[in-house]
């Protein structure tokens, strides 16, 4: 079951926002949901829409197993440059206006897969943007990344002219917000990821070890490369289809 094309952004004198910010949203067939997922597509920040093949069957798969699901689209790169990836916060709407649409009301998990990794940390770690909405910190449950990045994405660093492996650290950048307390975080990778994509995840693994923060897994999936890692979870028995659903049925119940 599935609903389309619902606008979400508040923001009337963009154009392009108006126009393309939009999300899907999928249901259980079968009864009510567990809980509210919020998936973000990947495509370097550059393309990559809710329409694409895998993100459908990535989303109707976690309805399958007894999610509901927003995917939403969100402004792209060159047309939009950051903070705009952020600022379009279909979290916020899923939020306030979700329950309308069958979500359950707690708790609200993000995850994505490569670019919508990156947005699924940054979401989940810098909530300024999320409480300006007027979305409460303790609203937004446990980020999913799927072969995410934890420095500033590398469409970032080239819309300010920086090679992409010129690594930086800044506000734009996961890794900036490393705290003792955050929401459990689920970081996916895969073993043959690509190039310094699994270090990263190992990386901020134990950047948040080292301050104290014993809420964060990384956990590797075996016999993937970078796109099968995300596109892969629409299969039955993934594994990382598997633990994805296993950290949400794990923390359902329990407030961040």
């Amino acid at each position: 079951m599935s609903i389309t094309n619902l606008p979400y952004c508040a923001n009337a004198d963009d154009v392009y926002a108006q126009e393309h910010c939009r999300l899907d949203v999928y249901r259980p067939a079968d009864g009510p949901a567990e809980a509210a997922l919020v998936w973000f597509h990947g495509g370097g920040l550059t393309s990559g829409s809710k329409e694409d093949g895998p993100t459908c069957r990535i989303a109707a798969s976690r309805a399958a197993d007894g999610l509901w699901v927003a995917v939403p689209n969100y402004r792209l790169s060159p047309r939009a440059r950051f903070p705009a990836y952020l600022d379009d916060d279909a979290v916020a709407w899923v939020w306030h206006h979700g329950g309308k649409h069958g979500a359950p009301a707690r708790p609200l998990f993000l995850a994505g897969h490569s670019a919508g990794g990156y947005l699924t940390l940054m979401t989940g770690l810098e909530t300024g943007r999320l409480r300006q909405a007027g979305v409460p910190t303790d609203a937004i449950a446990r980020p999913i990344p799927v072969s995410g990045q934890a420095t500033t994405h590398h469409t970032i660093r080239a819309e300010r002219g920086s090679s992409r492996f010129q690594i930086i650290v800044d506000d734009a950048a996961p890794a900036r917000w490393v705290r003792r307390r955050t929401p459990p975080i689920l970081l996916l990778y895969a073993s043959r990821d690509m190039p310094a994509r699994a270090e990263e995840n190992v990386w901020f693994a134990a950047l948040m070890a080292g301050a104290g923060n014993p809420h964060v897994e990384a956990r590797c999936i075996d016999h993937r490369d970078h796109g099968s890692a995300g596109n892969n979870i629409a299969m039955d028995r993934d594994p990382a289809r598997q633990a994805l659903l296993e950290f949400v049925r794990a923390h359902a119940q329990a407030r961040p």
